[in-house]
């Protein structure tokens, strides 16, 4: 049996089982293939569930909140990943040997590059919301699209803008926003980052890599405030799913 899973916690938000359940049954790999969720709360756990899963274990998805903390129990990293600074996506590899991969770059990046109402406006800075391993990923692809980009948490550092500090002349400045915190997500859906959605204009497009509910509470109040395009998380989680599987079946 070909063994694939999901290691995080908490994992009843997840949709990855459903997704790569439903694409074995399309590829009639049921019989040879499954995809298992595995809550893992604490990270030290890792190489036991490893150890219970081997040699079947073929690779994993990594999420919240386990990016950037599985990092030192891999043998290896890919360099994308590595300047990232987190991974999502682990391979188990011929040798025994586990490397890891960042597929969360890839899945924002396709989408942001078909996205009619992004390359219409072809905002120049961009506001990513949180400081996770899925934020480092987002903030590499924005880079890499030549987009000015500020971190925005509820603490303040070097690197990062608190809430307060959005004020009318950030908001005008910074057209694209992306919240990559949890906040929304299943079951808090009446969660949202609190950003000045008052300042919102038909200029601004937020994104949220939030897919579990499809439309967040960030959505909808910048919707609300009428800005002039929203986009989903679940079209990015298809994305780094495909990428994920690509790097599972290369040789």
């Amino acid at each position: 049996m070909h063994i694939y899973g999901l290691i995080g916690y908490p994992l009843g938000h997840s949709f990855s089982k459903g997704y790569f359940t439903e694409k074995f049954e399309k590829m009639n790999l049921s019989d040879t293939h499954v995809y298992e969720k595995f809550e893992l709360e604490n990270i030290n756990d890792f190489p036991t569930l490893i150890k219970s899963q081997s040699p079947d274990l073929k690779g994993l998805n990594v999420t919240i909140p386990h990016k950037q903390n599985v990092i030192p129990f891999l043998d290896s990293v890919d360099e994308a990943a590595l300047k990232i600074g987190a991974v999502n996506t682990i391979k188990f590899m011929e040798d025994g040997t586990t490397k890891g991969f960042n597929t969360d770059y890839w899945g924002f990046r396709w989408t942001l590059e078909k996205w009619d109402a992004f390359q219409e406006i072809k905002p120049k800075k961009a506001l990513v919301l949180g400081k996770g391993g899925a934020a480092k990923a987002i903030i590499q692809a924005l880079q890499d699209l030549g987009m000015v980009t500020q971190y925005v948490s509820r603490r303040k550092e070097d690197d990062t803008i608190t809430y307060e500090e959005l004020t009318e002349e950030v908001m005008k400045d910074y057209l694209f926003i992306v919240n990559t915190t949890p906040l929304g997500m299943f079951p808090k859906v009446d969660t949202f980052p609190e950003i000045p959605y008052n300042l919102l204009t038909d200029k601004h497009l937020l994104y949220d890599i939030v897919y579990n509910p499809l439309e967040t509470m960030f959505l909808k109040k910048g919707l609300e405030h009428g800005v002039k395009g929203v986009h989903y998380g679940l079209e990015m989680l298809h994305g780094q799913a495909e990428k994920a599987w690509e790097i599972w079946n290369k040789n």
